[in-house]
């Protein structure tokens, strides 16, 4: 596929961009300069739509999703987060099993198909309140609590988990991945500048980006489905995005098990330390997102969050495939302010497009109909005979979403 060159100071880009639309690699330097607002936005996009197009065609995927957020006590303080609560706060909570179940058979009668658990990262290990809790629950660990519920969520639904459980040991990894169809744990940024005075992750131990890619390392060692991805906006730089996409690269070209990478925009919130912090523009949400499309490759599952932009519509034109969860019960607890687009609106706008948009299982297609051994052989016949031959939710199992 070849591109006009607009300018002679973009031939260069342009050749790029041509030869990355053709699936060979693109260059660290070229990705950097791309992500400026002076290079060619309109070639960018381009060639990430032809890459999305050669290796997925033109099916957007999401999940339909239940947000479960066991608990959000956390050890962490992030500069942005507005989820992570101390002991004793009103707002603060651990979720009980009641509580659990509650929300999962509703999401079951909805047509959900994934329990999305998101916690705060061991508050126990700083809080006696948190443990005392958990000892009230007959745990020890805020971990051991998330395999029981995942394990309940199985027991009496026909979910299936996605735990985003932040950082975990090989033992934890081996004894969650029985219980889920896949996992997750935001890199956000492979910068450990990031960690420094002044800097978002300055008050959240478990944020290193070495701590996080060593759970990622372990995870393709294990066979874990894993999603990953980028929190853009936050202070880091053109050139550490970039690094960030290599690293996630690198991964998967080790092991074969990102199945997913997200692109999330950073969201400023009037409770948070970086309130007054300006968010990304679409533009740039639109170039990070090209970008790494073009660093990933067409096979790389691509995910931005449609309720944290505006007009999410043009997301499509920079090359992703899903839409990642969308909820038809829960709001969104890390993002309260945005809600999810409904889904008639969203296959609306996806459509209109020119896509079809297909519900699939929180585990990909490719490892249920190619990378088997990638799937926990406690679920893996179950997760089987939940999809279609193409790998998705069956169309009949989603009509009730135009109701």
């Amino acid at each position: 596929m070849t591109f006009p060159v607009v300018s002679l100071q973009d031939r260069q880009l342009a050749l790029a961009l041509d030869r990355a639309a053709a699936g060979r690699d693109l260059s660290r330097e070229a990705a950097i300069r791309l992500l400026e607002p002076s290079a060619p936005l309109d070639l960018l996009l381009a060639a990430a739509a032809a890459l999305r197009d050669r290796g997925k065609g033109k099916v957007i995927t999401y999940s339909r999703k239940i947000f479960l957020p066991l608990t959000n006590l956390c050890r962490d303080r992030c500069g942005y987060c507005t989820f992570r609560r101390d002991p004793g706060d009103p707002d603060g909570w651990v979720m009980t099993p009641e509580q659990v179940l509650a929300v999962v058979e509703e999401g079951a009668r909805l047509g959900c198909t994934e329990a999305l658990f998101s916690l705060g990262d061991a508050p126990e290990a700083v809080f006696p309140e948190a443990r005392a809790i958990l000892e009230r629950l007959g745990y020890r660990r805020t971990l051991e609590y998330l395999r029981a519920a995942c394990a309940l969520v199985l027991e009496r639904s026909p979910l299936f988990p996605h735990a985003n459980a932040g950082l975990m040991g090989e033992p934890d990894l081996l004894a969650l991945k029985p219980v889920n169809a896949s996992m997750g744990l935001m890199l956000e940024s492979a910068s450990p500048r990031l960690m420094e005075p002044g800097g978002p992750h300055h008050g959240a131990v478990t944020k290193h980006p070495r701590a996080r890619l060593r759970v990622m390392e372990i995870a393709g060692q294990l066979k874990i489905p894993f999603t990953t991805g980028l929190l853009i906006g936050i202070g880091e730089t053109a050139e550490e995005r970039v690094d960030s996409l290599l690293t996630i690269r690198a991964l998967h070209e080790r092991h074969g098990h990102i199945q997913e990478v997200i692109i999330q925009n950073f969201r400023a919130k009037p409770t948070i330390p970086m309130r007054d912090h300006p968010e990304p523009t679409l533009e740039e949400m639109l170039r990070t997102t090209a970008v790494a499309r073009l660093i990933l490759g067409p096979s790389m599952n691509l995910q931005a969050p449609p309720n944290l932009t505006q007009d999410y519509g043009r997301l499509l034109e920079a090359g992703i495939n899903d839409w990642g969860g969308v909820s038809p019960l829960t709001r969104d607890f890390i993002n309260p302010e945005a809600p999810w687009p409904h889904l008639n609106a969203l296959r609306e706008t996806t459509e209109a497009r020119g896509f079809l948009l297909r519900q699939r299982l929180p585990v990909y297609p490719e490892y249920i109909l190619d990378r088997q051994e990638y799937l926990p052989p406690e679920l893996a016949e179950r997760i089987r005979t939940s999809v279609d031959g193409d790998g998705l939710v069956p169309e009949n199992a989603t009509a009730n979403e135009r109701k």
